[in-house]
């Protein structure tokens, strides 16, 4: 049964804290009232203007696409760019921060067409599709991004993000797009642009090429086919020899009626077998995995071999088409897996195509942009998907006897980000920026080197992404975009993309939008008096592909910055991972190439979201946390917690019992502020502050202690390093203040004179502290800190964000106190340990009746330091003499020895003194005389 609570009949003349401050944070109902006082008092705008002469810290930010509520990834990017900003702020640099939205692009077209029938009819049937239906999705697609964005807009302030949100970019912005046309001329200009029909990632389902960024992989079941083509014409060793077939292996039957080539490896060894009656060439590395596979039991027979240089050039029959195909010589032929001989379709493949080009070959691929085969092909295929056209062509090569064996492989397969569908490799006519022109790629490279990459690990993945990155398809099939200012001639068909006229577009852009592109004619657009180069024809139809919006975003620091008189290159990029392939990538390729110099200083990448499992939040799954509902019920600060509780550069989990856990340790620092606060009620800074060299031993301690913490918590915003903050505030806010100093000092804080020397020291060091630590942890805890500030005794300015960083105080620094101090809390920990034994043990019931003895190795010190030892150790009497105590403890080397305390309990401070009288002891009569008790 618990004790009942003892009433202290003289509570009355205790300094016990008092604050308005209060207990229950109630963030979600006062977070707002804080985010209308940041805006009406100009918070953000006046932490610029004092700041206006420093140098500037620029992040600038990644944009979002504006196309949905804010997800919880998105608001730990955003935080963690608040966190950033706001610390380089209070460390005195000017910190403007503009948020942008990227605007163009697929999932918005998609989105109007699902909330506009009409327009989804017209999208689908391309012969109503003229400029001035065009001009109305594109007003539709208008309007819904900027809805977004204003919702988006109003979703990240609630965060708590501080930035210039009633003036952000918008890549769908006139000027934004003229500008980014420039960029465009540039490029075009230097020779980095070029038009090719090349095979590229095609997205049936979307209708519109893909870049490397928009590409995702997933497992995928497809054919595994073996086939035979028969050779006609081949070296002499192997021509008396034939009939014989190659052996082939492919997945994708579909591609075959575009077959123009039978690729070899040049060192490879190829083999002509005899097995079960038929003759068939392969690699030799692959024989023994071909004989176990399909020839188990069976006798087979080497006729021959040939080095694979040999087949160049060799002539074979097409596996059911009445044409022939010709041998070829590529290093990419793997000898690990298939049969050493890869069928080359050079309008369905990247590395076929760059093949088909040494040796002249036709790019053929006969598909359109649904995926459906055209007239080109044998009318049984025609009008099939590639997915229907599979199992035909299976049927028809069975009928044809060149069917050699048909399974099923469960392979990785590049799907569309957006529709999760999976791709083709498809040649159409398409811009490209080529990577290796002027030695772009070594360039870009090369300047990785020279950036800071956070984690470390990341420098290696923007490396491999553009080491592999083929060249940049600038084109895309949509309407919602910037449109590439590309004209055809009517008299000879020459497509014209010029750097002049470019220019000339850019500046109609400029004014009227990306929009002037389908309200003009191509005369209105094109410069006065232009003619085609080739023919000198003036008539002219527009071409309709839009810039990828990853040229939209990759250009945004190169015209956001200028444009807001901003230095270039950013200081920080910060994104998800998957930016390795997306923004980081092309923001540095464009910069590059304009500017010979990478966007960003450094670059930092946060992890993915996910369930406290660890896996990826789905709808599917049901475990889709949005952050609106944390805000909702436990509000932003406890999200902006979150944001630092863990190494943000990996993946970042969140859960129902990960909410409470931040709940308690958010409950724990808001208490050591209140308690802090409460402390202070009486206290002016100006007037009661004392001196350091008057303050007590234990206080000057703390404030030595509270100088490591400060450029410890500097240290770690300054090397990204988030999740050592969150530890360094619970450990020495919740360890060192709240369990050890916030303890030991109720005593002197609660029951000496208000006045007194003891007391006042106490609370200069307190004051000093709550300070600080209130500026320190603004970056995290905007809306607390804030708040608190409030409360905040002695004139300061009206946020913790108009201030500096805490100022280094070196002369708070007392290596010698402090390591009188560890000594000390040495001997602490050990009475700590028989006030527990002696509880145990029935001798006291609480530490206040406790009189310990202690014996060490450093009595001197002890000595020394003993009239502050009963405070240190939280117990009535301390004493050297050899007294005969009941409980004895030793620890490290200390040895206690602890009984009950003598005297009486005072019934003020609730020590015991041997001179209480009338039930007050001596140290509490005075300060009752001074209250004229």
């Amino acid at each position: 049964m618990a004790r009942k609570k003892e009433k202290n009949p003289y509570q009355d003349t205790l300094n016990l804290p008092r604050t308005d401050f209060p207990m229950r944070a109630r963030l979600a109902e006062r977070e707002p009232e804080f985010q209308r006082f940041f805006k009406e008092r100009r918070i953000y705008e006046r932490m610029l203007e004092r700041r206006k002469n420093a140098p500037t810290f620029v992040l600038h930010d990644g944009p979002p696409y504006s196309n949905g509520h804010i997800h919880l990834g998105h608001a730990l990017n955003k935080i963690l760019k608040d966190i950033f900003v706001k610390f380089h702020a209070l460390a005195g640099f000017r910190t403007p921060f503009v948020p942008g939205w990227d605007n163009h692009g697929l999932p918005i077209e998609n989105a109007v067409k699902k909330e506009n029938p009409e327009l989804q009819t017209l999208l689908e049937d391309p012969s109503r599709l003229d400029d001035a239906v065009r001009l109305n999705i594109r007003k539709a697609c208008r309007a819904f991004a900027l809805r977004w964005v204003e919702i988006q807009k109003e979703e990240f302030e609630r965060l708590g993000v501080f930035g210039d949100f009633d003036r952000p970019y918008l890549t769908m912005d006139p000027e934004y797009e003229g500008r980014e046309l420039l960029i465009l001329a540039d490029l075009v200009e230097k020779g980095y642009v070029y038009r090719q029909r090349m095979p590229i990632h095609w997205c049936p389902h979307c209708r519109t090429a893909l870049a490397m960024a928009e590409i995702e992989y997933r497992e995928k079941t497809s054919p595994s086919l073996w086939f035979l083509a028969e050779a006609r014409e081949v070296p002499e060793e192997l021509a008396d020899f034939r009939p014989f077939h190659l052996l082939v292996w492919t997945t994708t039957p579909w591609t075959l009626f575009a077959n123009r080539a039978f690729a070899f490896h040049p060192e490879a060894t190829y083999v002509l077998v005899e097995v079960a009656g038929q003759r068939l060439l392969f690699a030799r590395a692959l024989l023994p995995a071909l004989k176990e596979r399909f020839f188990e039991g069976q006798e087979v027979r080497v006729l021959a071999e040939v080095p694979g240089r040999v087949l160049e050039g060799a002539r074979f029959a097409h596996p059911f088409l009445d044409r022939e195909s010709v041998g070829v010589l590529a290093d990419f032929v793997s000898l690990e897996e298939g049969t050493g001989i890869v069928h080359i379709a050079p309008g369905h493949g990247r590395e076929d195509f760059e093949v088909g080009q040494r040796y002249g070959l036709e790019v053929f691929s006969p598909v359109d942009e649904e995926g459906r085969f055209t007239d080109e092909v044998p009318e049984w295929a025609r009008g099939l998907t590639t997915h229907e056209a599979n199992p035909r062509v299976v049927d028809t090569l069975r009928e044809r006897g060149t069917l050699f064996h048909v399974g099923e492989v469960r392979h990785s397969y590049p799907h569309c980000w957006r529709c999760h569908n999976p791709l083709i490799f498809r040649a159409t006519w398409q811009w490209f920026l080529s990577v290796d022109h002027n030695d772009l790629r070594k360039q870009a490279l090369s300047a990785i080197d020279g950036v800071t990459w956070y984690p470390p690990t990341s420098r290696e993945r923007i490396r491999a992404s553009v080491e592999e990155r083929p060249d940049w398809v600038l084109s895309r099939q949509r309407i919602w975009g910037v449109n590439i200012p590309a004209f055809r001639c009517e008299a000879c068909g020459e497509v014209v993309l010029e750097a002049a006229v470019i220019r000339h577009v850019a500046e109609i852009f400029r004014k009227e939008s990306a929009d002037a592109w389908y309200a003009r004619t191509p005369k209105e657009l094109l410069p006065p008096g232009y003619r085609c180069p080739k023919c000198g024809s003036d008539a002219f139809a527009k071409e309709h592909d839009i810039l990828d919006v990853w040229f939209d975003s990759g250009a945004t620091s190169l015209i956001v910055l200028p444009a807001r008189d901003l230095p270039w290159p950013a200081d920080m990029y910060l994104e998800g991972p998957d930016q390795h392939r997306g923004w980081f990538n092309a923001s540095l390729m464009l910069a590059m190439a304009e500017e010979g110099r990478p966007p960003y200083r450094v670059v930092i990448t946060n992890g993915w979201t996910v369930d406290e499992e660890g896996r990826a939040m789905h709808k599917s799954l049901g475990n889709v946390i949005a952050p609106q509902e944390i805000i909702q019920r436990y509000g932003a600060e406890i999200l902006r917690l979150w944001v630092i509780s863990a190494d943000y550069t990996q993946d970042m989990r969140m859960g129902p019992e990960i909410q409470k856990r931040l709940v308690d340790a958010y409950r724990k620092l808001r208490n050591t502020l209140r308690f802090l606060l409460g402390n202070l009620y009486d206290f002016d800074p100006a007037r009661d502050a004392l001196p350091l060299e008057a303050l007590f031993p234990l206080d000057r301690y703390m404030l030595h202690r509270h100088e490591i913490f400060k450029e410890e918590a500097r240290r770690a915003y300054e090397t990204f390093e988030l999740h050592r903050l969150f530890h360094l505030f619970m450990n020495y806010m919740g360890v060192d203040l709240s369990s050890f100093y916030l303890d030991v000092l109720k005593d002197r804080l609660y029951t000496w004179a208000p006045a007194s020397p003891g007391r006042r020291s106490a609370q200069t060091a307190l004051f000093t502290i709550l300070r600080d630590l209130l500026v320190i942890l603004a970056p995290v805890l905007t809306h607390t800190a804030q708040e608190a500030w409030g409360f905040l005794p002695g004139e300061h300015s009206e946020s913790p964000f108009l201030e500096d960083w805490p100022p280094a105080r070196p002369e708070h620094r007392d290596p010698e106190l402090a390591s009188d101090f560890e000594r000390l809390l040495q001997a602490r920990e050990a009475v700590l340990l028989a006030v527990e034994e002696a509880r145990r043990q029935g001798v006291i019931r609480d530490r206040l009746e406790a009189r310990v003895r202690v014996e060490a190795p450093f009595a001197d010190l002890l000595k020394r330091y003993e009239a502050y030892l009963p405070e240190l150790f939280i117990v009535s009497q301390v004493t050297f003499a050899d007294e005969n105590l009941p409980v004895r403890v030793e620890r490290e080397g200390v040895r206690v020895a602890l009984g009950k305390a003598r005297g009486e309990k005072c019934l003020r401070c609730w020590m015991w003194r041997e001179d209480v009288h009338e039930g007050v002891c001596g140290k509490c009569r005075p300060v009752l005389q001074e209250l004229n008790i």
